[in-house]
C-alpha cells in the first residue's frame, strides 16, 4: 500500500516562510518524480513544483518561481517544498504526488499517488 503523508502546513504572515514535507512509503521512492500541487475551494488543482527521481531536474509554476524550492532525499523517502516570501494568494491545501515515471511533469494525471493534503494559510 502506497502512502504519502504531508506535514508542515500552518498559518503564516505574508512575507514569511514555511517548509512542507512529504514522506512516501510502499513504493520505490527513488524511481519516481515527485510533485507539489495546491488547490483552493472551487478551483482545479494547480501545479506548483516537481523534481525528477534523482533530483537532477526541477520544474516550477511561474507563480512560485524564485520563491519556492523543491528538494528530495531518496535515502529518507522524503520530498520538501521550501516556501519563502509567501503571499496571501499562496493560501491553499498543498498536496504531494508521486509520479508515473522519473521525469518531471506539471500534469496531474501523470501522478499516480497523492497525499491527503496540508493546509497553508497566509494572512495579509
Amino acid at each position: 500500500q502506497v502512502q504519502l503523508v504531508e506535514s508542515g502546513g500552518g498559518l503564516v504572515q505574508a512575507g514569511g516562510s514555511l517548509r512542507l514535507s512529504c514522506v512516501t512509503s510502499g513504493r520505490t521512492f527513488s524511481s519516481y518524480a515527485m510533485g507539489w500541487f495546491r488547490q483552493t475551494p472551487g478551483k482545479e488543482r494547480e501545479f506548483a513544483a516537481a523534481i525528477s527521481n534523482r533530483g537532477l531536474s526541477t520544474l516550477y509554476a511561474d507563480s512560485v518561481k524564485g520563491r519556492f524550492s523543491i528538494s528530495r532525499d531518496n535515502a529518507k523517502n522524503t520530498v520538501w517544498l521550501q516556501m519563502n516570501s509567501l503571499k496571501p494568494e499562496d493560501t491553499a491545501v498543498y498536496y504531494c504526488a508521486s509520479g508515473n515515471t522519473g521525469s518531471v511533469t506539471r500534469i496531474p494525471r501523470e501522478y499516480r499517488y497523492w497525499g491527503q493534503g496540508t493546509q497553508v494559510t497566509v494572512s495579509s
